[in-house]
């Protein structure tokens, strides 16, 4: 028996956050009867898009008529919590997310089966799993699928992820524009916080956590990805699985501090809770390894050849090194910058970790990692210290296009805070970490920093819901 093709994809998301509706009180709710009206209208507009599309092959055609799935989602959940004042990680947010879905079910749902009156239910009902139920147009109705370039274009947040951001910077040719997240900005005029310093900082830094300015009530609703627990993101997806036809695109982001126990928790947690499918995603999850110059078998000692052998280019590298990791902010995310020393506690190799593995700006930070390593061991003049002393001279004070912190503690770009680390570690004067007193209070915001955008140089490429999409100039690769 040949294999039927697979059907295309017919899939629609309702912006939510259109919905939020202000009461008298001050408070906000959902305006249910418009709600309705537009699922209906979604609804028919999807069986529609069935027979006007065209098709490319004739039992393509017969395949897609025959089940006439459709696939009615949400995008815009973060943006409705923000503007109802409910944080993403509470159980008011998954209240009222399993109900707004099963809302949604119920009267898609409905709709199918009065087009079915209409129109006639899909020609496999008879044979399927639901003949003896209420016949529906549709073999399947609902689905929440990845929204990121339709979300961007419709101006709200993206499926039901939480906000990735609460500001970033859009590139426009050689202008740079900060977006704050619109109803944030809505809730800092209203509320009488608003001010263009505040703004500025926080288009900078992303998060208006430890923020001096922002109400600590609104800091706990404007929430992002890496500060919601992925307990919660599992919740959420779950919620909505329970009124959704088809699997739930949904991205479960781990810190780069989670645990393989984190990630067996997780996948644990998204099978108790009835979930199709589940996409874990952990920070720096896999750090480069050098293998520059490295020989197989024993060497004769850490960095001598053996008696008449020829002097090695390179210096193989022992079994084993011991050393220390740094931990430094930059404005391409946080860095793991890794130093080994040799038996004489001389600077023998260096590991630099940013990023996501597979990413371009784990790539660079790889890249500068094996450099400074092959320069520690190459043959030189210079003792290993002397040479880390010049490498330090040569990234200090490398700019970028987003300096991070202020003051002594600014930091320009990721070169300049790798010679940081270094300065630290060799004990040069200005490389040590200021007190706790010292550091402004923003400093303790972590910035939101992605991959490098092909498109416009910024790192704000990020990947959200099976697509790479940039936040800075909205280039993406789907």
């Amino acid at each position: 028996q040949p294999l039927l093709p697979n059907e295309a994809c017919n899939l629609g998301s309702v912006n939510v956050s259109k919905f939020a509706l202000a009461q008298p009180n001050g408070e906000w709710a959902i305006h249910w009867a418009e709600l309705e009206r537009v699922v209906r209208l979604s609804v028919r507009f999807l069986d529609d898009v069935i027979e006007v599309n065209p098709y490319p092959l004739p039992v393509i055609d017969e395949t897609v008529k025959a089940n006439r799935r459709i696939g009615l989602g949400v995008m815009g959940w973060a943006d409705l919590l923000f503007r109802m004042g409910i944080p993403y990680d509470s159980q008011a947010a998954l209240d009222l997310g399993e109900r707004l879905m099963a809302f949604i079910e119920e009267k898609a749902h409905d709709q199918s089966a009065k087009l079915a009156e209409e129109r006639g239910p899909f020609p496999n009902w008879y044979r399927s799993i639901y003949k003896h139920q209420r016949p529906l147009r549709n073999s399947t109705v609902t689905t929440i699928a990845p929204t990121g370039t339709i979300s961007m274009i419709a101006g709200c947040s993206s499926g039901i992820e939480p906000a990735f951001a609460i500001a970033f910077t859009h590139k426009v040719g050689d202008r740079v524009l900060p977006f704050i997240n619109h109803v944030f900005e809505q809730v800092a005029r209203e509320r009488g916080f608003y001010s263009e310093p505040l703004m500025e900082e926080i288009a900078r830094q992303g998060l208006v956590h430890g923020l001096a300015g922002v109400p600590d009530e609104v800091q706990r609703v404007f929430v992002t990805a890496h500060e919601v627990p992925f307990e919660w993101h599992v919740r959420h997806q779950a919620a909505f699985q329970r009124s959704t036809d088809n699997g739930v695109s949904k991205t479960i982001n781990l810190p780069n501090s989670a645990t393989v126990e984190d990630v067996a928790r997780a996948y644990l947690a998204a099978w108790q809770l009835g979930c199709l499918g589940i996409t874990v995603f952990r920070d720096g999850c896999k750090e480069g390894v050098l293998h520059v110059g490295t020989k197989l078998g024993e060497p004769a000692s850490a960095g001598t050849p053996a008696s008449g052998a020829s002097p090695a280019v390179v210096k193989p590298r022992p079994r084993s090194l011991a050393g220390r990791t740094y931990r430094v902010e930059t404005p391409l995310g946080t860095a793991y910058v890794v130093v080994n020393e040799n038996g004489d506690a001389d600077p023998f190799e260096v590991f630099v970790s940013v990023g996501k593995a597979g990413s371009d700006t784990m790539a660079v930070a790889e890249a500068m990692g094996r450099l400074i390593s092959l320069i520690l061991r190459m043959p030189s003049p210079f003792t290993p210290k002397r040479r880390l002393e010049e490498i330090i001279g040569q990234l200090s004070g490398i700019g970028g296009g987003r300096p991070l912190g202020f003051g002594p503690q600014r930091v320009l770009s990721l070169p300049d805070g790798i010679a940081r680390v270094l300065a630290e570690h060799v004990g040069q004067p200005g490389g040590e970490a200021a007190p706790a007193a010292a550091v402004p209070a923003v400093k303790a915001t972590k910035a939101i920093a992605g991959d490098i955008c092909p498109e416009c140089g910024q790192a704000t490429f990020v990947y959200e819901e099976g697509c790479k999409k940039c936040y800075g100039c909205g280039f993406n690769e789907c």
